[in-house]
């Protein structure tokens, strides 16, 4: 099986600075094309640790991806690495990324530079691979066997910018493609919510231990989009996960809400689209909020699935009192009596909101995301969640609300209460009977 290395060049990233998004997406990648990615990591901006690393990787994997380090300023080093790691005695002008500098910089109303130009200069040893979204070239260094890693290896150096790595991932596994025979690795990843990881374990446990030997299990647990369960088979090109998922679907249930790369937003977007389309109207369905706690993260979630304007109608962050009850007619009395925490005041903001978005459902939060504003009886971590909805065939209001708590700090504590309420709403959504008279 072929292995690969991804490295990413850059003081900004080791002390913090920039956010490393590019190795997890192209890790994703080199696994769907069936390459088990061996190493991750980052080097600083020192010309030695770049040669010493990068040679290290060549020797025991069969690919090397390098993102960093290749823009206009001095700081910029890893041409310069690559070129004596290479064995290249000088440079080379690229034409066709010239070009696309010229056209970049014109676009923008940049007066070339030599600094732009030298960014067209890449190691004689190199091959370009054409990076059309920004001006730093793309360069591929292949060994052969011959040489003294030992066996083929090949090196690829992309851009930091994410942008541009991941925009030329396409070329790159092209170019893969034409100098490897690869092994396929087939994965099946399902989405559970609501159940901590221990639960799940436990629950799976003799499904897990009757697997085939050729396919391993791994859990993916993240505090807002759940339990991930990876289903890998490596070499084999004739595997099926069904079998296996179809019994792990009778011990789960709906805690399981999607496959892949699903999310609770997408899931629910498409819920309301196939719901609707067997409502009397025929139409997708609707869809609203009211957020106190999660401050509008719910709405932005929503909003962050391609074609939401379809279901979507909008939502109100609701954060005072006042606003919960001047705008969505929370009673004034419910908030003295029950307080804002409540499932009374929840459930009201549902119900009202619903009303004024005139929506098919809405979904609501008040809770305490903290530091502060905690009490003995309503802790921080504490919230309230509820769904209101309207039975598109009988016209019947429905409102339930369900009480969650988490001991994290603010941030984790908000994006639990969005996620939470996102799956009370696609429980809700799931239940509905819409053909019931």
């Amino acid at each position: 099986m072929l292995t690969a290395s991804i490295c990413t060049i850059g003081d900004e990233i080791l002390i913090g600075q920039i956010i490393d998004t590019n190795s997890s997406k192209i890790s994703q990648e080199l696994n769907k094309l069936g390459i088990k990615v061996r190493y991750m990591f980052s080097i600083g901006d020192d010309t030695n640790e770049i040669i010493f690393n990068l040679e290290r990787c060549l020797k025991e994997t069969d690919i090397v991806i390098v993102t960093g380090g290749l823009g206009p300023t001095k700081d910029d080093i890893t041409k310069d690495a690559l070129c004596k790691l290479s064995g290249s005695k000088g440079y080379k002008e690229s034409p066709e990324q010239m070009e696309i500098i010229r056209t970049i910089l014109t676009r923008r109303s940049i007066e070339i530079s030599d600094i732009n130009r030298a960014q067209a200069f890449v190691p004689e040893k190199c091959k370009v691979i054409q990076n059309r979204l920004g001006t730093a070239p793309c360069m591929q260094f292949l060994f052969s066997k011959k040489e003294k890693y030992g066996h083929k290896a090949v090196l690829y150096s992309l851009p930091g910018v994410p942008f541009e790595a991941i925009g030329a991932l396409g070329d790159v596994i092209l170019d893969i493609r034409e100098n490897f025979d690869i092994d396929e690795i087939k994965h099946k990843t399902i989405a559970t919510f609501g159940i901590p990881e221990s639960t799940l374990a436990k629950k799976i446990e003799k499904w897990e231990e009757a697997l085939p030997e050729y396919i391993k299990l791994a859990y993916l647990p993240n505090p807002t989009l759940g339990v991930r369960l990876r289903l890998s088979s490596y070499g084999r090109s004739n595997v099926t996960f069904e079998p296996q998922i179809e019994k792990l679907k009778g011990l789960l249930g709906d805690t399981i809400y999607g496959e892949g790369d699903d999310t609770l937003q997408a899931v629910i977007g498409r819920m309301l689209r196939e719901k609707g389309k067997n409502s009397p109207s025929g139409k997708t369905l609707t869809l609203s909020a009211a957020e106190s706690c999660t401050g509008g993260r719910i709405s932005e979630l929503i909003t962050s699935v391609p074609g939401c304007s379809e279901y979507y109608m909008g939502s109100v962050t609701s954060y005072s009192n006042e606003a919960k009850i001047n705008i969505l007619g929370v009673s004034a009395e419910i908030i003295k009596k029950y307080g804002a925490v409540s499932s009374n005041c929840v459930e009201a903001m549902a119900l009202g909101v619903r009303k004024i978005m005139d929506t098919d459902y809405s979904v609501a939060t008040s809770g305490i995301a903290g530091p502060d504003g905690g009490t003995s009886s309503k802790p921080v971590g504490m919230a309230w969640l509820a769904v209101a909805s309207k039975n598109p065939q009988t016209g019947n209001i429905k409102v339930i609300s369900q009480q969650v708590n988490f001991a994290s700090n603010r941030a984790i504590n908000i994006e639990r209460f969005a996620s939470y309420a996102l799956n009370l709403l696609r429980k809700e959504i799931s239940y509905t009977n819409i053909t019931e008279k």
